[in-house]
């Protein structure tokens, strides 16, 4: 599907990966609904790239409904979502330390958000025998995150939904993707915006927006902005036994480096 002119959804989209999202799109002459948490983080995108504020708590399933109202209200009909609003907090003392309600949130941000959107987006694209449900998960969906059990948990969930989804809505029009990037210089990992200096691996969000872009206008399902995914990805499924060991000796690592007193600095080692 043609990006020019296309009409789109973009959530958590005030920072971040998203915010590069939103960017890319509307210099390549989309209408973009900005969707974020934070109402003044929306309304700056929106105001700098054309297009509609949105604010709201995506666990919420009125927040989704009102953000497709409010972009069909806007556009006529929605031709694309890139689901990209997450987060990630750590765990204190290893997965089963975080509570449920964490573990809830997650589920409810990570996976419930995508499902609940497309439920109501599909009927639509169905009909129209077009549209586009791109789904920015994690090299954590398809590998694990250490530290941080409930975001791998719930990403490997995305990945799947999303498969799901490929599979089931394809000969109907709807083209589906999933995003895995590895480590993004975004607020999630602690970076502020356009900061310059990162260590290496660590890549800038508008270089996940031009990787995504461009697996969505080729049809590629699995989008991987770091080709190195790939690789580990591969080792993983090929010797599990092994792969699970090296985890554990750059666990053991890691947490060397940060004194083990912190797990959520953990992404800034990887």
């Amino acid at each position: 599907m043609p990006l020019d002119g296309a009409h789109v959804i973009v959530t958590g989209a005030g920072q971040g990966i998203g915010a590069a999202l939103a960017r890319a799109l509307a210099a390549r002459g989309a209408c973009v609904l900005v969707s974020d948490l934070v109402p003044a983080l929306a309304q700056r995108v929106a105001d700098e790239i054309g297009g509609v504020p949105h604010h709201g708590d995506l666990c919420d399933p009125e927040v989704i409904k009102e953000m497709i109202d409010c972009a069909q209200d806007a556009f006529g009909h929605v031709d694309m979502l890139f689901s990209n609003a997450g987060f990630a907090l750590g765990e204190p003392d290893g997965p089963v330390s975080q509570p449920d309600g964490h573990w809830q949130k997650s589920w409810d941000l990570h996976v419930m958000a995508h499902l609940r959107a497309a439920r109501l987006l599909l009927p639509q694209m169905v009909a129209r025998k077009s549209g586009v449900l791109v789904n920015v998960a994690s090299a954590a969906g398809l590998l694990s995150q250490i530290g941080d059990a409930a975001y791998s948990a719930t990403k490997h969930a995305a990945v799947s939904l999303a498969q799901s989804l490929a599979i089931d809505h394809a000969h109907q029009g709807v083209q589906v993707s999933v995003v895995c990037p590895l480590y993004v210089a975004t607020p999630l990992l602690g970076y502020e915006e356009h900061e310059g200096e990162r260590p290496a691996g660590v890549i800038a969000p508008e270089t996940v927006a031009q990787a995504t872009l461009h697996g969505v206008e080729h049809g590629q399902f699995l989008i991987l902005p770091h080709p190195e995914a790939q690789t580990f990805f591969l080792q993983r499924a090929s010797d599990t036994d092994r792969w699970i060991s090296g985890m554990q000796r750059l666990r053991a690592r890691v947490m060397d480096q940060a004194d083990g007193t912190d797990p959520a600095a953990i992404h800034r080692f990887i």
